[in-house]
């Protein structure tokens, strides 16, 4: 079964419409969506019901402050996976027992996901722009492919493929690329960023992904919500 993750992005308490990667542009998520007519977390989870969320504290992650609160909220609620911008073993921990983990590239060295694989379950995030690793460790600066090789080794829970300049935008994605991931890991993989409608989200099945992070068609109504449920 096609995993659908409900993607919610925290920004100053409230959730807000990612486009790019740009997060100064960032907009309360009210003001562009067809499902909901608030921008407060919790309430969005009470109306929609989720069964599955990825959780992204951009905060934290742009070191303005956290939403630690919510998340803890959200995942008594709903299956829940977070990214907090984890720098460290001590980040790790700050997140509740029954809350996953999300490493991001953007932020984490590839010592720290051998670390904290071993501590507790933990999704790796594999974040890219223009197809390439974004990241800050030179351990880490290698192809997607050859960095999804690596991390077979390991015990994660799963790798999210995170297309950032494509988050938000309904553009699609590279489904050559996606393809041959999909055959090097060994680990499920889900597919952040792209996608527009729910015959994309049939097309990743195909392709052997095993979920997608879903928000802006979700809200634009291109998604329906029982895919969610």
């Amino acid at each position: 079964m096609m995993r659908c993750v409900f993607v919610l992005d925290l920004f100053n308490g409230e959730v807000v419409h990612a486009v790019r990667g740009e997060r100064d542009k960032y907009v309360s998520i009210e003001k562009s969506s067809l499902v909901v007519d608030t921008s407060d977390p919790i309430q969005i989870l009470e109306t929609l019901a989720p069964r599955e969320v990825y959780v992204a504290d951009l905060d934290r992650i742009t070191g303005s402050g956290d939403n630690l609160d919510v998340i803890g909220q959200i995942s008594k609620r709903a299956r829940t996976m977070a990214d907090i911008g984890i720098s460290s073993v001590e980040d790790v921990e700050l997140l509740p027992q029954g809350c996953i983990p999300v490493l991001g590239t953007e932020t984490v060295s590839l010592d720290l996901i051998k670390k904290a694989s071993e501590i507790r379950d933990v999704t790796v995030s594999v974040d890219l722009i223009s197809g390439r690793v974004l990241t800050r460790d030179p351990a880490l600066l290698m192809s997607p492919l050859d960095l999804i090789r690596e991390l077979n080794d390991l015990s994660l829970k799963e790798i999210i493929l995170l297309a950032l300049d494509r988050v938000g935008t309904s553009e699609g994605f590279d489904d050559l690329f996606l393809r041959r991931a999909a055959l090097e890991s060994e680990h499920e993989l889900l597919l952040g960023g792209g996608v527009k409608d729910e015959s994309d989200l049939n097309e990743l099945e195909s392709l052997g992904l095993r979920g997608a992070l879903v928000a802006t068609a979700l809200h634009l109504g291109k998604v329906p919500l029982e895919r969610i449920r």
